[in-house]
């Protein structure tokens, strides 16, 4: 065995296997762009009333799992687990804090979807966008 492969090895055992794409997946709270069917920033999902929108894909939406960034408080968020399991889909909260993301909460499906439009443009978006 090549020394090249017996240190790729060794690098796998430490620290897991090797990621594709992953600046894409910690934007996008462990997924990828192509999966993403919905993404609220966070100052959205800071807002009292969920966005219908999301509610929308939750219900309608087949094999999608609902990100959470573990960053916010529990209350901010509520609703949207609220809805998942009312739909009976399954929900992840995503706590990694060596990475930053302006991302709140993200609807993914299983499979690539390769939705043009992901994002909710509205004030609080563009309040978002702006920021960074």
């Amino acid at each position: 065995m090549s020394e090249d492969k017996i240190d790729l090895y060794l690098q796998q055992g430490m620290y897991g296997p090797l990621e594709t794409k992953p600046d894409e997946r910690h934007l996008f709270l462990g997924s990828l762009r192509e999966r993403v069917v919905l993404a609220l920033t966070k100052g959205q999902v800071l807002r009292s009333k969920p966005y219908k929108e999301a509610e929308h894909e939750l219900k309608n939406s087949h094999n999608v799992t609902l990100l959470v960034n573990g960053e916010l408080q529990y209350q901010s968020y509520s609703p949207y687990i609220q809805m998942a399991n009312r739909y009976g889909l399954p929900f992840k909260i995503v706590s990694d804090l060596q990475f930053h993301t302006p991302l709140g909460l993200v609807i993914a499906a299983d499979i690539a979807v390769n939705r043009e439009l992901i994002y909710i443009q509205d004030d609080i978006y563009n309040r978002s966008v702006l920021k960074s």
